[in-house]
């Protein structure tokens, strides 16, 4: 058994080691990178090799390598351990796994004996190992009461690239209506509304920007997410297609 190491901290990186040598004494190799182009790389050269991914990274983060891995080998097992459970990176990730796909994510808080437990239930049982405060997020993320569904997180998010409403319907292949009304729906469920004399000229807040505060400090969006929806803007821009 190979197993590819991705995380940029030496330290974390050697804790891993000596856990993999603890949890998996199956494992022959370890293999090691130090962000998501690295292990897009050695993945390709090792395709068999089961891998622990970091989500934060500079230059390509876990979830850009993590789906371009999964693009190529869709049967990959791969172990999130990571020190973050924002929405973000919830959202992010499951987006991007494959259907069946044996997964985890563990956060770097947890014991020595949770992380044993997912390293030999993924990479050994083909199992899926989400801890629980991370579980947790997922269940408040996508619960139909005061959830966002997925049509009003990608306006959420187009909403802090800066595309007005109408480039947001045409991207997202909605009326203009459908884009206000779902706005409203966000505004409602971050708590955002007008505040001040509704008689002044000016209102008190801008509520496009205020929603992406909000969305912001409630770990929503993060500047992985963002990082990523710029790319996709980009891409998309390329294509021909302009607000």
């Amino acid at each position: 058994m190979k197993v590819l190491l991705v995380e940029d901290d030496p330290l974390h990186c050697s804790y891993l080691r000596e856990q993999i040598g603890i949890a998996l004494p199956e494992c022959d190799d370890v293999l090691e990178a130090v962000n998501g182009l690295d292990a897009e790389r050695l993945a390709r050269s090792h395709p068999q090799a089961n891998i622990v991914m970091d989500l934060q990274m500079s230059g390509r983060n876990g979830i850009e390598a993590a789906r371009t891995i999964w693009h190529e080998r869709p049967a990959t097992r791969i172990l999130f351990w990571s020190n973050y459970s924002d929405e973000a990176y919830v959202r992010g990730i499951s987006r991007i796994v494959p259907a069946g796909a044996a997964y985890g994510y563990v956060l770097k808080s947890a014991s020595e004996e949770r992380l044993f437990l997912a390293l030999r239930g993924i990479f050994l049982q083909d199992q899926c190992v989400i801890d629980n405060e991370v579980r947790g997020m997922q269940q408040r993320s996508f619960a139909r009461t005061g959830g966002f569904s997925d049509v009003e997180y990608e306006i959420l998010v187009d909403m802090a690239l800066g595309l007005s409403d109408r480039a947001i319907a045409e991207r997202r292949n909605l009326s203009l209506r459908s884009v206000q009304n779902r706005l409203h729906q966000i505004y409602e469920k971050l708590g955002v509304s007008q505040t001040g004399d509704p008689d002044r000229d000016e209102p008190a807040l801008n509520l496009r920007t205020r929603a992406v505060t909000v969305a912001v400090l409630r770990k929503l969006l993060n500047y992985g997410s963002l990082e990523r929806a710029e790319a996709e803007l980009q891409s998309w821009l390329s294509a021909g297609r302009r607000s």
